[in-house]
Parts: structure tokens; sequence; C-alpha cells
């Protein structure tokens, strides 16, 4: 499968031009998943902790966890990976290596979804974190274009 190729189709489906804005993307997500979609800063999650953000699915809509950072977009960059495996339909229910006895409060796909974010070297990860480049610079696409407009018409 051509990775590049699936991201592209994604992203076309979502039906939101080559340039949006942040709102417009989690608003489109939303749609698609036909799930609410709550992003909330967790201030006390950084580096250290070795997760940056995280998505977890309940039964009513997705929660996006993300740490805090000082530059706003790095702290988007965080929940653009995030949004890019809802985009790609990634689904961490199927790892068979996931250990059922930990965190045994915690719903097996969201353990399991945890527990494999230590793996940063899969395809998914790798796709993910490419798509979440490619949201970030249409983001930015997105306001270049709106202050250009400023510029010229005030």
């Amino acid at each position: 499968m051509n990775n590049d190729v699936s991201a592209s189709a994604a992203v076309a489906g979502l039906d939101l031009g080559e340039t949006f804005t942040f709102d417009e993307l989690v608003s489109a997500v939303q749609r698609r998943r036909r799930r609410r979609l709550r992003i909330v800063e967790l201030v006390d999650l950084g580096d250290h902790d070795g997760l940056c953000a995280v998505w977890l699915m309940t039964d009513g809509e997705d929660l996006v966890l993300h740490a805090h950072s000082d530059s706003a977009l790095h702290r988007q960059q965080f929940v653009l990976h995030e949004l890019a495996h809802m985009i790609l339909g990634h689904n961490f229910d199927d790892d068979p290596e996931a250990p059922d006895f930990l965190l045994p409060d915690i719903p097996r796909n969201t353990r399991r979804r945890l527990l494999r974010r230590q793996d940063l070297d899969t395809v998914e990860e790798v796709v993910a974190e490419t798509l979440a480049d490619r949201l970030a610079a249409a983001i930015r696409g997105s306001a270049m274009l709106r202050s250009r407009y400023l510029e010229i018409f005030g």
C-alpha cells in the first residue's frame, strides 16, 4: 500500500480544500467520525513522561489529551498527530502483544493504544506524523492567505 496516496485520499475525503483552519479541521474530523471530539491540555504531562498526546475513545466521544508546551505550534503538532490517526482510520484494537493484566481499569483498546505508543517507528506512527506535518502546512497556508487578504484589503 502506498501510504502517501492513502493519506492524500483520507484528507481529500474531508472536503476542506488545500488550506483550512485548525477549527475547520476539527469540525471535519467530527463530521466524518460522527462523534464529538474534545481536546484537553494536561498541564502536568510533559517530556519527562515520554508522552506528548494520546487519543482516547469512549462510547460517546473522541478525546485528545496533550502535554503543555510554551509553543502553540508544538501543542498543535501534538494534536494534529492524533487527528491524523483518526483521519487515517488507524485501529489500535488488534495488537496481540499488549498484556491484558496491565491497567485493568482502562478499556482494552485504550490500553493497547497507550502501550503501543512506545514504538514510534511503526508504519502507523510514521504515516500519522507525516500527515500531521501536511495538516500543519495547510493550516499555515490558511493563516497566510487570510493575513494577505487583510494586508491588501484591510
